[in-house]
């Protein structure tokens, strides 16, 4: 196999580590209530929550948000990010914080996208991962 060891072992992965496992339902429905709570309280328009479970492998959930302004965004943004760490969350992941139109924050099994109006529309996550969409497939 050509090749260097570094690049093989960059290849194989880390060593030793198993897989996490996956956080219980109670858990989630925790940090969900946590999310939307904080939301609400930030204002955030048209709050959707979508079920992802057996449909994703990187998510079980993804809530969606839309803020009017740049500056309600990344409050919004910063402020679930301290409460995901106070309610056990240790390490969520925050994307596009920096004045954009769209930030993604990665809470594990939950995926919060937080859009401008124009933006969330573009994208149309809803109807990418909606049911509706499965059922018209099968």
């Amino acid at each position: 196999m050509p090749g260097t060891p570094r690049k093989k072992a960059a290849i194989a992965g880390p060593k030793g580590k198993a897989a996490a496992p996956k956080p219980q339902p109670e858990f989630l429905d925790q940090l969900q209530a946590v999310i939307i709570a904080t939301l609400e309280d930030d204002k955030a328009e048209d709050i959707v929550t979508l079920d992802l479970a057996g449909r994703a492998s990187f998510a079980d959930r993804m809530i969606i948000a839309t803020g009017l302004a740049d500056r309600q965004i990344a409050a919004m943004a910063t402020h679930l990010h301290e409460k995901l760490r106070e309610a056990g969350f240790k390490k969520p992941l925050t994307e596009g914080a920096t004045g954009t139109d769209w930030v993604l924050i990665d809470a594990g099994d939950i995926i919060v996208h937080l859009f401008k109006p124009e933006s969330r529309t573009l994208y149309g996550l809803e109807k990418m991962w909606s049911a509706e969409l499965d059922e018209a497939d099968a």
